[in-house]
């Protein structure tokens, strides 16, 4: 009876008061939110949600309660923005991507709606996913699947949510990810130091290539790269998304948590978890230099640009936060509270 009685009273006040229930916490999953702005949705591991900051407030307007969710890690959305995908790892994995802890009837992805907040789909899954992430098309989900000695990604067609494939990658992969362009799929595979690359049509895997120790994501970037983070080896190992070759190694003197590249000025944006910094890289002579050192927040984690590059938003796991940098002269415009331990960041346009 409190169900119902709790929905008709939001009901009356989504009648009565319009626009103001935007503020309210989405506990109940069976109510729609209406997410029709452009929005930064935030990962919270630590209080199993999902924040809704709105663009260009800046402001938390919703909070979405993950059903029967421990330790969410990362978060991606459809090409159409019409849907988000939550991986569920029942871990902490603030101190590094190596673990693979939790209990198995934890494991799973969460697709939600993009618009309502409610869900879509549980997957569950046997083994722990650090993300998962849809393909250029938004006809698949592809979730990394780890193993003692080798490991997996697993392809559900996004239709009905079958499953597609079955690709086998390195040992313990962590994050999957696409080129700028979609044409190639990239897995870090943490347990042994290489990244192995797959043609998403065939889902052949073309090379393994060697790069740092624990490499967690190759991160997608419009020049044409894949750009690695290396926590053990604290390095940025540079993959030619085109010839899926290795052409250069950026040492950065600290554990990197995620790189970005902002496209506007040709900087690489990396976390530095340790000292909750972003430190930004710039190139110069052939080669990347450091340019700046902007404080954001303990532990800092994700980064991600607004549809204009004009803005970057960085979660800090230790300070739960979101800092909002001018992306131009990284100037703090502003310290969004959200969850405890927000990780993963995506922008909804």
């Amino acid at each position: 009876m409190i169900k119902y009685k709790f929905v008709a009273v939001g009901l009356a006040l989504v009648l009565g008061l319009g626009a103001c229930n935007d503020m309210m916490e989405h506990d109940d999953p069976d109510m729609p939110l209406n997410i029709n702005y452009p929005a930064a949705f935030v990962v919270n591991g630590q209080d199993n949600s999902v924040s809704v900051i709105r663009l260009p407030e800046n402001e938390v307007t919703e909070t979405i309660k993950l059903q029967e969710a421990v330790a969410p890690h990362h978060i991606s959305i459809s090409p159409d923005n019409t849907k988000l995908a939550v991986a569920i790892t029942s871990t902490d994995l603030s101190g590094g991507h190596g673990g693979m802890g939790g209990t198995a009837n934890n494991f799973k992805v969460i697709v939600l709606d993009a618009v309502t907040g409610l869900g879509v789909k549980t997957i569950d899954l046997p083994k722990m996913p650090h993300n998962a992430v849809f393909n250029p098309d938004g006809s698949e989900l592809w979730i990394g699947q780890p193993d003692e000695n080798s490991g997996t990604v697993v392809v559900y067609n996004t239709s009905d949510w079958s499953l597609k494939s079955t690709i086998g990658v390195g040992k313990s992969p962590s994050e999957v990810t696409f080129s700028a362009d979609g044409t190639v799929a990239f897995v870090a595979n943490t347990g042994e130091a290489t990244v192995s690359v797959i043609d998403p049509v065939t889902k052949a895997v073309k090379t393994t290539l060697p790069v740092g120790a624990d490499p967690v994501g190759a991160w997608p970037a419009t020049d044409g790269k894949m750009y690695v983070d290396n926590e053990t080896s604290q390095s940025i190992t540079v993959i030619d998304a085109v010839s899926t070759s290795v052409t250069e190694t950026l040492s950065l003197g600290f554990k990197p948590g995620y790189v970005a590249f902002q496209e506007n000025t040709g900087e690489l944006w990396v976390s530095d978890a340790t000292n909750g910094k972003v430190v930004v890289y710039q190139r110069n002579g052939g080669a990347w230099v450091q340019k700046a050192a902007v404080t954001t927040g303990s532990d800092a984690h994700a980064i991600a640009f607004n549809s204009d590059k004009s803005l970057a938003y960085v979660t800090n796991q230790g300070a739960n936060t979101v800092t909002v940098l001018n992306a131009a002269t990284f100037d703090r415009i502003k310290e969004v509270p959200v969850g405890r331990m927000p990780n993963g960041i995506i922008i909804k346009k």
